[in-house]
């Protein structure tokens, strides 16, 4: 199952990590459905009932464009039918954060809409699970492996920067700019930071029956948990893993939905590290719900690279481009539990606090 996520991105970062290829190839970047970017709250621990960023084809809400064209939303977690008769969206009597792959086509609050095309793509950094350890149970942070190394993007940004600077002096004899070489410079870059988790889902569009203003609710879908999981849980949302697989899910006009079912598979692509009980409470939400921790009194488990990274990636941001997540605790407060829980964070960290990474801006 998935109960918990983290997206931590500002809405301009989230724009940038969801940059697609449409069916002819070129890089397009998804602008925000007016006004929802600013329903979208930063979070580390976001659970049902929150808002989040999800990728959808334009075309359900501009029936003029194009279906391979995408858009971000802010909706939010939990999906309520078209045809729920309650004034209020929480009388629903029953959970639908997630629905299981199996009987997607036998229930109908998810058969509706997949059959109408209505397939989206939650964004987050990852989701939390929890394995039960005796008469406890020990919480996981769940995302994809990081690739790119701080320094890696460091250089690809000053790379791009040159290549840009340099496509948009080209002329022609006539002192014209070359039209193809003026197209690439004003295609988005590919997105080079944290590679947020891109989990296949359903969702609906609910207006209260007396009036008002529509409601947009998802829910994620999930599958037999991959080998490398199952130790944690048995179950895990259906990852679509690449580009391909994110278009094909979204494209409802190319591929059919029960074509688009085949793509709901358990694949063992994902990465985790062990985190803190501190992200049991949905209220707090601070980076230490993140944070690796040193279980070595239990069983040793050696931090992995993207791990590290993930260390680095919660210490780049910077102040000026994100909203501050809600928070009830005070930041020393939140600094001294960390300190006394976590395990330091190492030389990436360091790394990046020096440098002070911020996000790349067109």
């Amino acid at each position: 199952m998935c109960g918990r996520t983290a997206c931590t991105l500002a809405p301009d970062e989230v724009s940038r990590a969801c940059s697609y290829r449409n069916r002819g190839g070129q890089r397009r970047q998804p602008h925000w459905r007016d006004g929802d970017a600013d329903k979208y709250r930063p979070s580390y621990n976001k659970s049902p009932q929150s808002m989040s960023p999800v990728l959808v084809s334009h075309r359900h809400f501009d029936k003029a464009a194009p279906v391979d064209e995408c858009v971000l939303a802010s909706m939010r977690w939990g999906l309520i039918p078209a045809w729920f008769k309650e004034s209020d969206p929480s009388k629903m009597q029953y959970s639908t954060s997630n629905c299981r792959s199996e009987n997607i086509l036998e229930k109908k609050s998810y058969k509706d809409p997949l059959l109408k095309g209505q397939r989206c793509v939650i964004m987050a950094d990852g989701f939390y699970e929890w394995r039960r350890v005796e008469k406890e149970k020990q919480p996981f942070f769940i995302y994809f492996p990081q690739k790119n190394g701080p320094s890696q993007e460091r250089k690809e940004d000053q790379q791009q920067d040159v290549t840009s600077s340099t496509r948009n002096t080209v002329v022609s004899e006539k002192g014209e700019i070359s039209h193809d070489l003026a197209e690439e410079s004003e295609a988005p870059a590919e997105w080079t930071g944290w590679r947020l988790l891109t989990m296949a889902g359903v969702f609906d569009c609910w207006t209260p029956p007396g009036g008002g203003e529509a409601l947009y609710t998802y829910s994620v879908i999930t599958v037999n948990a991959s080998p490398n999981l199952q130790s944690i849980h048995d179950r895990m949302p259906a990852i679509l893993d690449g580009e391909d697989e994110v278009r094909r899910w979204l494209d409802f006009g190319e591929v059919k939905s029960l074509d688009a079912i085949n793509l709901l598979q358990s694949k063992d692509v994902l990465t985790f590290h062990p985190v803190s009980s501190f992200v049991n409470n949905s209220r707090n939400n601070s980076p230490e719900c993140l944070q690796p921790v040193d279980l070595s009194s239990k069983k040793e488990i050696k931090a992995t690279a993207s791990s590290k990274m993930m260390m680095s990636w919660l210490s780049s941001g910077s102040p000026a481009k994100r909203k501050e997540p809600d928070t009830n605790e005070t930041k020393g407060e939140q600094d001294s539990k960390a300190k006394s829980r976590c395990k330091p964070a190492g030389g990436l960290q360091l790394w990046l606090q020096g440098v002070n990474k911020k996000p790349r801006t067109k």
